[in-house]
């Protein structure tokens, strides 16, 4: 089993940056593909970023590309998200989870269905 931690949400203005941290625990990190989601109030849980084990591959929402970028650090089993020139529809509850299948590439990582372990989530606002 793999616990996930989330931490590094909050409040922050238009045009702002976030860093969020997704750590992990329990079985070898570098054995999952660890994937972002959010959901906003009263909307469905969406896809956001995912990366495969080894970081070789990258997959994104048309929503967040260009503006936030995933990675991780195998050694300290956590993964990121950088969230640049946020807007307020950004904000919701922001959740990393990990999925044991393997791809090759990213963009089979999408669906929420395929994962195995998930976060407790952390909030972030985008507000002037």
């Amino acid at each position: 089993q793999v616990q996930l931690v989330e931490s590094g949400g909050g409040l922050v203005r238009p045009g702002g940056s976030l860093r969020l941290s997704c750590a992990g625990s329990g079985r070898p990190f570098s054995n999952y593909a660890i994937g972002w989601f959010r959901q906003a109030p009263g909307k469905e849980r969406e896809f956001v970023a995912a990366i495969t084990w080894s970081g070789g591959s990258i997959h994104y929402a048309d929503s967040v590309k260009g503006r936030f970028t995933i990675s991780r650090d195998n050694f300290k089993s956590t993964v990121y998200l950088q969230m640049n020139s946020l807007k307020p529809e950004d904000t919701a509850v922001y959740y990393c989870a990990a999925d044991s299948a393997y791809y090759s590439t990213a963009n089979y990582y999408t669906r929420r269905e395929g994962y195995d372990y998930w976060g407790q989530g952390t909030q972030v606002t985008v507000s002037s």
